[in-house]
């Protein structure tokens, strides 16, 4: 079935009953005729982009699902188009559209108008698009002679692979695990990340040529670093956080008290059963709410025979013994948070499908101790009900209660691990110790990011990969470090585009002439703040945006009566038509989409549209400065915060 659709609406009016425009002489003065100041088209990044950890131009793949920006070459699919745009940024569009928490739609200007544009639902759909036609990832060059170590086959460590090869380095990856994929693989539940899918995703990167994996292999212990440093170049260190954070409260070493990193690794590679009946989850972000809904999914052991083993005190059996004579019944979970209910950390959604699943939810709670039995095995979990002082629960004097179980797993956060010959990269906190351009501390050609840095979303960490990448190629380059901008995402480039199109501005002759409007050596009247600038949706005309539902992604609800052995997809993929509806909701937010507005709305008839077979995405439109007295009519009715009032003539 599909989620709930919202039918009220929402209005949007720039002024209300009472209003004037002007309230000081210093702005009066444009109710003139006349005025010094014309349109210049500025572009600057969307909300959406600024909020995406791995820097998405996701306006740019929006415009192309909605068939304003057409594909440069004749018959090229609008997916295909859309594909290319995205790994630009991202090579992982079907995963992130599934699992990321989507911060990009938080920062939607939509949502001043109805609801968020659903842009992960979009990213899934060109994702999987993708892999059903077998697209490729742009060519890599061929090696140029530097040699990169990627420790780490994990997000961070793919990406930074993926971006360090298309620039022409050759790369070795190093990974512990006998597969590629870090927490998409090991960490995340097969329901949510198909394991066909993570496979297409990375093989595709592998395809490109120049990637030497190393599998199984884990540095510090089975490769001293002093060899790293013989054999190779530069050093990218993604080697992730694969140590959870234990309770810190007395009793937290009983044998049966895990960590959900632990209890997520062993689910992945093949520990499918306990014995535990009741499981206590303590948490409160999305890894507890997989481990709760895992939990679910599992079930325990109620019946075993002699013959059968159990190799681990805390997970049971392996998968080998399904086959055997253990029997599933189902468990009872709690999953307890500092946070009350609606303010924990979890997405929402994820939230509510445990709870629909049969997890019980405890809120505004904190753990004081683990009860345990003689055997060293907890019996229960003492709590007491909190309110949160900032970050710091403050526990509530005489609310002490107790949650039988028998198995508790902390969900509480998670640390890197530097044991084995990896000490001296620890800088303090469980973490790798990196500066501004993501450079390693104290060292002359260490680089790191992701949970290593510190532990955050899969599309953090990907973004990661792609800075570092860029920062790995200057140093291999001999060239200084450079500061990253303040903005720093993946942009639209407008001379790339027009370079895309056949329409590149023609050589500068160095001739001096007053003014650019009639030379065809300069794009007139454009300005780029990009690297700088995030536009609010305060500078947006909203009221040109009627009421257009949101489409939603079909799920499949799985209810706690038949949770227990279901591990197919909850989340289905949008149609074409949805995808493309859901381009067309886009407001483009600093960067022209083509509605014709200023075109209308100019009393001079100064703004006029670019002649047909020179247009491109950012050049639709232009002014002619003879005719234009100022008036900010077209930056007024501007949609999208394009138009800016600048000098000129």
């Amino acid at each position: 079935m599909s989620e709930t659709v919202s039918t009220t609406k929402r209005s949007f009016r720039r002024f209300k009953s009472g209003d004037t425009m002007w309230n000081d002489l210093t702005r009066k003065i444009f109710q003139a005729d006349h005025s010094h100041k014309c349109p210049t088209y500025v572009h600057r990044t969307a909300p959406c982009q600024g909020s995406c950890p791995s820097g998405h131009d996701i306006r740019g793949w929006l415009a192309i699902a909605r068939g304003m920006d057409k594909p440069p070459v004749a018959g090229m699919a609008w997916q295909e188009y859309a594909f290319q745009r995205m790994v630009e940024a991202n090579p992982f569009p079907a995963t992130m559209g599934r699992v990321c928490p989507a911060p990009c739609e938080d920062g939607c200007s939509r949502n001043e108008v109805d609801d968020f544009v659903g842009i992960n639902a979009v990213e899934q759909y060109v994702g999987d698009w993708a892999i059903e036609h077998k697209l490729s990832l742009p060519a890599a060059p061929a090696p140029d002679g530097k040699r990169v170590a990627v420790v780490g086959g994990g997000p961070a460590g793919l990406a930074a692979a993926y971006f360090l090869r298309r620039k022409g380095h050759a790369i070795v990856l190093f990974d512990a695990h006998d597969k590629l994929g870090g927490m998409m693989r090991f960490g995340i539940p097969g329901y949510r990340t198909p394991r066909q899918m993570v496979d297409a995703e990375i093989d595709r990167i592998l395809a490109l040529g120049g990637i030497e994996t190393r599998l199984g292999v884990t540095v510090g212990k089975d490769v001293a670093l002093d060899e790293l440093d013989r054999e190779f170049d530069a050093v990218y260190w993604a080697c992730g956080a694969q140590k959870g954070r234990p309770l810190p409260v007395p009793g937290a070493d009983a044998e049966n008290c895990i960590t959900g990193v632990e209890f997520l690794d062993a689910f992945n590679q093949g520990w499918v059963f306990s014995t535990a009946k009741r499981i206590v989850v303590v948490g409160g972000g999305d890894t507890s709410i997989d481990v709760a809904s895992v939990a679910r999914r599992l079930g325990h052991i109620g019946v075993t025979n002699p013959h059968d083993t159990a190799d681990h005190a805390a997970f049971g059996f392996t998968a080998q013994d399904v086959a055997g004579t253990l029997r599933r019944e189902g468990v009872e979970v709690v999953l307890t948070s500092l946070f009350p209910v609606e303010q924990m950390t979890a997405a929402e959604h994820e939230r509510e499908d445990a709870k629909r699943e049969g997890v019980e939810i405890k809120g505004g709670v904190m753990p004081l101790a683990i009860v345990k039995d003689a055997q060293n095995r907890a019996t229960a979990v003492r709590m007491c009900r909190c309110t949160m002082k900032g970050m710091t629960p403050v526990p509530v004097d005489g609310t002490e209660f107790e949650i039988p179980c028998d198995m508790i797993i902390s969900a509480i956060g998670q640390m890197a691990d530097f044991a084995d010959g990896l000490e001296k990269l620890d800088g303090g906190r469980g973490a790798i110790a990196i500066d501004g351009s993501y450079k390693v501390r104290n060292t002359a050609k260490y680089f790191a990011g992701g949970d290593v840095v510190r532990p955050h979303l899969l599309t953090t960490a990907i973004g990661h990969g792609r800075i570092a990448a860029e920062t790995i190629d200057r140093f291999l380059a001999g060239l200084p470090e450079d500061r990253r901008p303040k903005v720093d995402v993946h942009q639209f480039n407008l001379l790339q585009e027009l370079h895309a199109r056949g329409l590149d501005p023609d050589p500068y002759d160095h001739t001096q002439r007053r003014g650019t409007s009639g030379g065809s050596f300069a794009v007139h009247n454009y300005e780029d703040r990009s690297a700088t600038q995030v536009i609010s949706h305060e500078e947006l005309f909203k009221g040109h945006f009627g009421f257009v539902p949101r489409g939603r992604r079909a799920t499949r609800e799985v209810g706690a009566e038949s949770v227990l052995g279901d591990f197919e997809e909850r989340m289905h993929g949008l149609t074409e038509e949805q995808a493309r509806k859901e381009g067309e909701r886009c407001m483009s937010c600093g960067l022209c989409f083509e509605c014709d507005n200023c075109v209308i709305f100019c009393p001079q008839t100064a703004v006029q549209r670019v002649p047909k077979k020179e247009r491109a995405v950012g050049r639709y439109v232009t002014t002619d400065y003879t005719k234009c007295i100022g008036c900010h009519i077209c930056m007024d009715v501007c949609p999208t915060g394009y138009i800016q009032m600048g000098l000129g003539e």
